[in-house]
């Protein structure tokens, strides 16, 4: 497990701010292939001509076991947020200070894929079935990346039995938390309409503001849950407002508002969109909603236990269960089959100077190659 960090550095290495394409998936093709794994590229969300619209890549690995084995599939993304100002080094250039590995894309989630790869250098090829699901687009607006990939998948009629996505989970120390779970997501976009005018003539024109005022108004009131066993409360914040008038002395034609929820399993996007509407267009306006993802559990159990035990196993450390935080690309893959997530510590991630503690990398190796190892070797039918 000691190359773990070199992997992480061939990784950071490739600049891949989403969407990511290229450098950064011929590294990773380059760790796999000497492992046993097919490997399957490809594109998707190429714009029009003439558009602005970058393509997504994506890659599907996979080393077969026996027939009839279980299949224990890895998932995460290559591409990284924009690394800003200010770094006391270039981003992209892996710079080991201390016990410290600092690069974009270190901990969310480069370091964890690493991770992955020397663990699957770990797992016998005849214990059973290990694919890659990885994307370009998990930073970005999603569209083209996993969704791209499950399409694939059925396809080619491919079905993973368990799946961990690597996503920094860890908040404190490594192995203090593993998602089991995430809320929804939903952003509604609000239009009120009016008539422009003049402010000394309100009678000539028709003020739209009012009405949105109105709207939020009542939305913002709205208690939409206390939360359930597992998940928070759902809460709907207010993320926008423009009205775009420069005119003191004008009654503006249109005013705009977008509201995000997060959203726990009481709720479904399609009922709390309907609801927003309503509400809209009640006060005469307008709603048009983006739902990003329904909220799922994977219920604790079989799978959940054998990630905990891992995890004890080489921090010492019994992590807590949670649902918290924000969406992730498992929204999707909860639809293949039963999915968790864990990883690295959160605390620098999206942040200047994003860094990993060197000594974790391997760590998290080892636990990855003990959920899959102990996943694969599940017997068929057990109760996940």
């Amino acid at each position: 497990m000691s190359d773990v960090p070199d992997l992480a550095k061939r990784l950071i290495a490739a600049p891949s701010i989403t969407p990511a394409t290229g450098a950064v998936f011929d590294e990773l093709a380059a760790m796999l292939t000497p492992l046993g794994f097919a490997i399957h590229r490809f594109t998707r969300g190429e714009g029009p001509e003439g558009s602005d619209e970058a393509p997504v890549e994506n890659l599907f690995a996979i080393r077969p076991g026996p027939a009839g084995s279980r299949h224990f599939a890895f998932a995460g993304h290559l591409d990284v947020v924009p690394p800003g100002e200010g770094w006391a080094s270039d981003p992209f250039v892996p710079q080991v200070r201390g016990e410290l590995l600092h690069g974009r894309g270190a901990v969310d989630m480069k370091g964890a894929i690493a991770a992955m790869v020397a663990a699957a250098a770990q797992v016998p090829q005849d214990a059973g079935t290990v694919s890659f699901i990885i994307t370009g687009d998990e930073e970005g607006p999603a569209l083209h990346g996993t969704r791209a990939l499950i399409d694939y998948m059925n396809a080619a009629g491919i079905r993973p039995d368990l799946c961990l996505v690597g996503e920094p989970t860890s908040v404190n120390r490594l192995g203090d938390m593993v998602k089991i779970g995430r809320r929804g997501s939903v952003n509604i976009w609000i239009d009120a309409h009016g008539t422009q005018g003049h402010v000394a003539y309100p009678h000539l024109a028709d003020n739209p503001l009012p009405r949105l005022v109105a709207i939020l108004a009542e939305l913002d009131a709205l208690t939409l849950d206390t939360g359930t066993h597992w998940f928070q409360p759902s809460n709907l914040e207010i993320t926008d407002i423009n009205v775009g008038n420069r005119a003191h002395n004008v009654i503006p034609a249109l005013g705009q508002a977008r509201i995000s929820i997060r959203f726990n399993d009481l709720h479904t996007g399609n009922s709390l969109s309907e609801r927003v509407m309503a509400i809209a267009e009640k006060h005469g306006g307008k709603a048009w909603p983006i739902i990003s993802g329904e909220p799922f559990l994977t219920e604790p159990g079989a799978f959940s236990k054998l990630v905990s035990d891992a995890v004890e196993a080489e921090t010492g450390l019994s992590p807590e269960l949670s649902t918290s935080g924000g969406t992730s690309d498992a929204r999707f893959l909860r639809a293949v089959c039963p999915v968790i997530e864990f990883g690295l510590c959160n605390a620098t991630m999206h942040k200047r100077d994003e860094a990993v503690a060197i000594p974790d990398l391997a760590v998290l190796a080892r636990i990855y190659a003990r959920i899959a190892a102990q996943a694969l070797a599940l017997e068929e039918g057990h109760a996940i």
